[in-house]
């Protein structure tokens, strides 16, 4: 049974994970199809976006400030809330090829430590394996498992618990 289920969440992380490969490039043209006098077609640049160099990392008002990826109970499939942040991560790595980053993989208190350290890596995976479909090289990722040894939240309540389901992304002179 086991042989069946992991290829099976495999394919489907996979799946979660897949896109077209295109995202916003700075100065892609963009049309408004809006209503207006004339043509009713006029074709916009779009502006590259602000602080998408290094300084964004540590800019609070920007997505790339935003390090960790949430997981569920026992999980390590990317949640669809936290897509925006990979993209943009995954961008940032495009736009940035000297850059490399570390995702450490991190589990709460429950479950043995072997265990904890297998599911650990299993979320590290998937949020390099994200990074990497969206256009980034995997010379410029290495992912670790922590298992539970680098708890966000020391308390034993769900909500706690919750905190330290995570994958966190450090970058070049983070680790």
């Amino acid at each position: 049974m086991k042989k069946i289920v992991l290829p099976a969440l495999l394919t489907v992380l996979l799946a979660a994970c897949s896109s077209t490969g295109t995202f916003d490039q700075p100065g892609t043209s963009v049309e408004d199809r809006s209503s207006t006098p004339g043509t009713g077609v006029p074709t916009v640049t779009a502006p590259s976006p602000a602080g998408s160099g290094i300084a964004a990392l540590t800019d609070p008002n920007n997505i790339l400030s935003k390090r960790s990826v949430f997981f569920d109970f026992d999980q390590f499939v990317i949640k669809a809330d936290a897509r925006p942040l990979v993209e943009a991560h995954a961008r940032f790595l495009v736009q940035n090829p000297q850059m490399k980053m570390l995702i450490q993989g991190n589990t709460d208190e429950r479950g043995s430590r072997e265990y904890n350290l297998a599911l650990g890596q299993k979320r590290a995976d998937a949020v390099r394996q994200a990074l990497t479909l969206l256009g980034a090289k995997e010379s410029q990722i290495e992912s670790v498992s922590l298992g539970e040894e680098k708890p966000r939240c020391s308390e034993s309540n769900e909500a706690c618990f919750a905190q330290n389901r995570r994958g966190d992304m450090l970058y070049s002179g983070e680790f």
